[in-house]
């Protein structure tokens, strides 16, 4: 089904998505924000303490963890879309004929800090995912894990991102106090999450050596029509990869 759509943020065609029936175009620039959208942003100015943001770098993990643990049975839904946008993880797992579940090797890490090389050897990894993990790193600490990925992917071979982007709905459901830094909020339950604009995270990868491939924001319209509501989100859904060695 294809919608039509004139406004400046998004493609010409919108289309719905089988899986929850949401409208989702593409395109290069931001959501055009309402005039009291953008008055409540601008007037949002008051940053959470340095103590306290102090508190939440060091409590990050036991956040996330509570987290889960709160929500591993009623938040996660599979909405297939990742093999549907992101072709490369379907065709490597069909394609390689050594693949196995009783293979594959499990690991906790902190990406910011624990050396990848320890568990994975250098130059071997054909596909990253990083889905929803760079929002809740902490700004200052997101090029260590781009680093840390670039000692273990091979050359040609990509970083798969998708997260939140700029103007999303959820950004724009935080209460003034909630503001860590520019684009960077908190939660309740003290878990934090950083919204992305395409400039920012091509300068990120890019300054790590990666080349960029695509690079562009997901807009969608889920529509509850029992409830008729329209929530707009905005997501960033981008490839980076390693360039060959120069010859």
């Amino acid at each position: 089904m294809f919608h039509e759509n004139t406004s400046a943020d998004c493609l010409s065609t919108l289309t719905t998505s089988t899986e929850d029936g949401a409208f989702q175009t593409k395109g290069h620039n931001t959501r055009i924000l309402s005039p009291e959208e953008a008055e409540r942003l601008a007037n949002d100015r008051v940053l959470v303490s340095d103590f306290k943001q102090l508190k939440l770098e060091k409590e990050a993990q036991k956040n996330w963890d509570l987290f889960y643990k709160r929500n591993s049975t009623n938040f996660f839904k599979d909405r297939h879309w990742t093999t549907r946008e992101f072709q490369e993880l379907k065709a490597c797992r069909e394609k390689n004929s050594l693949y196995s579940t009783e293979r594959c090797k499990v690991f906790q890490c902190d990406l910011t800090k624990d050396d990848l090389l320890e568990n994975i050897p250098a130059d071997s990894v054909d596909v990253v995912t990083l889905i929803f993990v760079l929002s809740a790193i902490h700004p200052d600490k997101m090029h260590l894990v781009l680093k840390n990925i670039y000692k273990v992917l091979k050359p040609g071979k990509c970083v798969l991102f998708r997260d939140y982007g700029l103007y999303d709905h959820a950004m724009l459901r935080f209460k003034s106090g909630s503001k860590l830094g520019e684009n960077f909020y908190v939660r309740q339950d003290g878990t934090r999450s950083y919204f992305f604009t395409t400039e920012f995270l091509s300068q990120l990868f890019r300054a790590e050596g990666y080349e960029e491939v695509v690079n562009e924001y997901v807009h969608r319209e889920t529509v509850n029509r029992k409830e008729d509501l329209r929530v707009p989100r905005v997501f960033l859904q981008s490839k980076f990869q390693k360039p060959f060695s120069k010859t």
